[in-house]
């Protein structure tokens, strides 16, 4: 039976305990000390022995002094260049796109995460795929090699009808990106147009069918290079130091586009898809859109346009505060480097890395260990004489 002196007693162990209950909730815990200095568990030996090498950071909390933010994080490359952070894009609804300027369309559909991973796709186009007999067997080995060192990778070998299908897929809300590919009157500029389009609209690896893979992708960028902190990755395919370098070539640096890494929505790749875009749509709507109108493949779809598209890019202070920089950046920062340099979120390799072999130039050989990519310069569309030129 309950008393009244036991009904008290009960009373007292519910109020006391409710009120344990109440401060262990509402009680913050002790800020326990952290080691900024600490290894990381996840990171490599040479990583953690830079951690802890390094001086220990000032202590942070309630009584520390604040760092007054600009609201703009940077990160400084070898040249002094300070990338101004990525900016968050409102939402557009699908019926207001068309109204966009087709760079600003692009920048939405393909949105650019520079801190995501590369995707695991492994591109390349052909007249034929390898399941095909027609496939030339000249190429088996090639192929291969991109498969054999890239085992989980999907790897695809696009032929000009599939290609065509998958323009239309991606591209559905662009309608402009897909008559401006299908009005390109020869095939290898719908070659060169669609290895930017796939890699704006999926990221991973393009790279030509006579390219052979001698590393792995994993190795192309030194691994003390954080992967995310850039987003495409490229490579010279021409330096050359000689006076009548323009005979040869189109620029004093020329960057290769037969292998390219890049994480979807890249706004190199933005770039250049609206150049070749715009461009092709202004000749096609003058009647200058043929064959003979078009001069030079390089310049229109080529390792020209690729080059003078990433150059753009580095000196954009859209991307770049150029308040801190030294001054544009042109082939000079390239010329003659024997190491990788990143410049914002692009690593461009020495020569060697996707030119091994070419016996000049300064490019080391096949075997060489920066020697990552072979290309095998078959440039089937071009004229025998022509074939080492220009890519």
């Amino acid at each position: 039976m309950l008393t009244p002196r036991r009904a008290l007693a009960v009373a007292c162990v519910i109020l006391t305990l409710f009120l344990l209950l109440r401060n262990t909730h509402t009680s913050e815990p002790a800020a326990v000390p952290t080691n900024a200095n600490s290894p990381k568990p996840t990171g490599s030996y040479s990583d953690n022995k830079r951690i802890q090498e390094t001086a220990p950071e000032p202590a942070t909390g309630a009584d520390a002094p604040k760092a007054v933010s600009s609201g703009t994080s940077t990160a400084v490359d070898h040249d002094g260049h300070v990338a101004l952070a990525k900016k968050l894009r409102p939402q557009v609804p699908i019926g207001d796109l068309k109204a966009q300027p087709l760079r600003k369309a692009l920048q939405y559909t393909f949105p650019y995460d520079s801190e995501g991973k590369f995707p695991a796709y492994i591109w390349q186009t052909w007249k034929y795929t390898p399941a095909q007999g027609e496939f030339g067997e000249d190429f088996r080995p090639a192929e291969a090699s991109w498969s054999e060192l890239h085992p989980s990778f999907v790897h695809e070998v696009i032929t000009d009808s599939v290609a065509s299908h998958l323009i239309r897929l991606f591209y559905a809300a662009l309608p402009e990106i897909q008559e401006a590919y299908e009005a390109l009157p020869e095939p290898v500029l719908k070659a060169d147009f669609f290895r930017y389009l796939i890699l704006l609209a999926r990221g991973g690896i393009y790279t030509d069918i006579d390219t052979t893979a001698l590393k792995s992708a994993v190795e192309w960028v030194p691994a003390e290079v954080p992967r995310n902190t850039y987003g495409l990755v490229i490579g010279i395919e021409a330096d050359p130091d000689r006076p009548d370098w323009h005979d040869w070539y189109s620029r004093r640096i020329q960057f290769c586009q037969w292998t390219i890494q890049a994480k979807p929505g890249h706004p190199v790749l933005v770039d250049i898809v609206a150049s070749i875009t715009e461009e092709t749509l202004r000749r096609k709507r003058a009647g200058i859109l043929n064959k003979k109108a078009i001069k030079s493949i390089v310049e229109f779809t080529g390792p020209a346009i690729w080059t003078d598209a990433i150059f753009k890019f580095f000196n954009n202070p859209e991307f770049f505060d150029m308040a801190t920089s030294k001054g544009n950046i042109t082939w000079q920062q390239f010329t003659g480097i024997k190491q990788a340099k990143k410049v914002g979120d692009v690593i461009v390799l020495p020569i060697t890395a996707f030119s091994p072999g070419v016996g000049q130039m300064g490019a080391g050989e096949v075997d060489d260990p920066q020697a990552m990519v072979q290309h095998a310069f078959e440039g089937s569309w071009k004229p025998e004489s022509e074939r080492h030129i220009g890519g």
